[in-house]
């Protein structure tokens, strides 16, 4: 998503059972930042006890991508003082992992070792099979006679399992400069998650002091330069790793991400983004690589087709999840240059990911198909705002302030793959279909209507869950009012020009939990007191389900 404004591999691992802007961007480009010295940066993204303390598990541990018989681990080890992060420095160092049933690790069930080195940011991934489906366990990683901290994992049920419920935590846009990550310590506490969904913007690319809170900058990240190279995007995502808030919910649940633009950079297509200006900041090749190479280093994500985050998960017989890659096949937004929101040349997905798409979703014997979307699918017409709301919106959407009536970076730029998706769900009676999405710094409840224009009197082909931003600035950031102004007014006026919109809260900052029964799926919005404060606190603020069969949303009055 736009910033609204500006001011891997497993490394030979092996397992064992246990017995064994404008169009372009109006910021001045520092293109020194491309060659900056690394040393500074480098050395900010990690604690000062690193230094006294080799090996060590500086940035947690994590798993993802759970399946019935087994889920992917993941860590990063300090073998030496000097191995920081993005350097290519440090020793190649062996790296054991342990599984179990139980916390104090008395029923191992798996057990192996890898070689951590520099060519993978030593970082390392254990893809364990031979596990339980539905079942708890217990991991930590061990190098140089220092272990890790003790993590909560969590295998899928099994492909043919009658599974009564599922609960997944639900989050994106994670800006480290505009706040604390109060939410994920929150869904860390809950205890209850089979997983959480991050849907994209895990990190931000931007320099400090581009893309704080409300132009301040609440702590600052490293490297201080824009992140444009292979060393950079590490440091990054190092940086984002010693959140403690961050560690807390990956040592609690699997996590199942996908990227959205700010892992690459702000609105990012398969040619090039927004914020990348070639040649002063190299090539968007290299830059597209470097970003994907950190990502699936850093990330318990399993490099999906193609290389990128599109795969698809299943849970038993109550739902599967086709986790999309909205940015690598995408076509260049729509302008007076690059042509028209309802091009049928264009695309969001890339055809080779849209069949797939198509027909996961046909095939699909699930009671629910989630669909985890990283920008919104349902439209929005924002053309009948006034011009008090439309500017600050516009510059909230990256829009053109003027004349531009829909947010060509979301579904709404890519009308020709949207109307063959929408008319697929239809004409295969494909029902219980539920986008999951983030992005937008706002939370919704939609219906995805097959003709916006005449709904309701026309079909709604299935719904979407729109959860609003971890910290990153919504709609009264950018106005700069206290919260809860600007949604009282645009909330009614959005919702009475789009009859589709159940719910919009422009302004809030949170974190969702989707419940999931045979009957119905329900996203409770859950909202943080304060960003720019370590210890906010939580609290519900409205809930909405879609039951079995409807494809409509509805308003439910009480938390799952």
């Amino acid at each position: 998503m736009t910033s609204r404004y500006r001011a891997t591999k497993d490394a030979g691992s092996r397992s064992e059972p246990a017995d064994s802007l404008s169009p372009r961007r109006r910021t001045v480009v520092k293109a020194a930042a491309a060659t900056a010295v690394l040393a500074a940066p480098l050395a900010a993204a990690l604690p000062a006890r690193a230094a006294a303390e080799a090996p060590a598990f500086l940035h947690g541990v994590a798993s993802g991508d759970p399946l019935p018989d087994g889920v992917l681990l993941w860590t990063r080890v300090t073998p030496t003082a000097e191995a920081i992060p993005g350097s290519g420095l440090g020793p190649d160092t062996e790296v054991s992992w342990v599984v179990a049933r139980d916390k104090a690790f008395t029923d191992v069930v798996a057990k192996g070792s890898t070689t951590a080195t520099a060519a993978s940011d030593h970082t390392v991934k254990a893809d364990i099979r031979g596990l339980a489906p539905a079942t708890d366990y217990w991991f930590r990683f061990s190098a140089g006679g220092a272990d890790s901290p003790v993590a909560r994992t969590r295998t899928a049920p099994a492909h043919d399992a009658s599974v009564t419920g599922l609960r997944f935590g639900v989050v994106s846009c994670a800006n480290w400069e505009a706040g604390y990550f109060a939410a994920y310590r929150h869904l860390a506490a809950r205890g209850d998650l089979d997983a959480w969904l991050h849907l994209g913007d895990y990190i931000y690319e931007y320099a400090s002091g581009e893309y704080g809170a409300r132009g301040k900058v609440v702590r600052p990240h490293a490297p201080a330069a824009e992140i444009t190279t292979l060393a950079d995007y590490r440091t990054r995502h190092a940086k984002y790793k010693t959140d403690p808030d961050l560690q807390a919910l990956h040592h609690k649940a699997p996590v199942i991400a996908i990227w959205d633009d700010h892992e690459f950079a702000d609105n990012a297509w398969s040619g090039g983004a927004v914020n990348h200006t070639e040649g002063a900041e190299g090539a968007w090749a290299d830059r597209k690589t470097a970003a994907k190479q950190a990502y699936f280093e850093w990330m318990p994500v399993r490099p999906a087709i193609a290389g990128t985050t599109y795969r698809r998960l299943r849970f038993g017989k109550l739902a599967d999840l086709s986790l999309l890659d909205l940015r690598s096949f995408r076509s260049q937004q729509a302008s007076t240059a690059s042509g028209s929101v309802d091009d049928p040349d264009r695309t969001i997905t890339g055809r080779a990911q849209l069949d797939w798409l198509k027909a996961g979703l046909k095939a699909s014997d699930t009671t629910w198909r989630l669909v985890g979307n990283s920008v919104m699918i349902a439209p929005f017409v924002v053309g009948s705002l006034s011009a008090d709301l439309l500017k600050p919106l516009a510059k909230l959407l990256g829009l053109p302030q003027e004349g531009l009536a829909v947010n060509t970076d979301q579904w709404d730029g890519y009308t020709d793959d949207r109307r063959e998706l929408l008319a697929h769900l239809r004409s295969n009676a494909i029902r219980n279909t539920v986008f999951l999405t983030g992005d937008i710094h706002m939370a919704w409840a939609n219906d995805v209507p097959v003709d916006a224009g005449t709904y309701p009197l026309s079909a709604s082909a299935a719904t979407e869950f729109v959860v609003t931003s971890l910290t990153s600035d919504n709609l009264d950031d950018v106005v700069k009012v206290p919260e809860g102004t600007v949604s009282a007014v645009a909330g009614p006026v959005i919702r009475a020009a789009n009859r589709h919109v159940h719910w919009v809260d422009t302004d809030r900052h949170g974190y969702g939990v989707l419940d999931i029964t045979a009957d119905r799926a329900q996203m409770d919005y859950y909202v943080v007191s304060d960003r720019t404060r370590a210890d906010a606190t939580s609290a519900w603020t409205r809930s909405y389900r879609t039951r079995s069969g409807t494809q409509q949303v509805e308003r439910a009055y009480d938390p799952v």
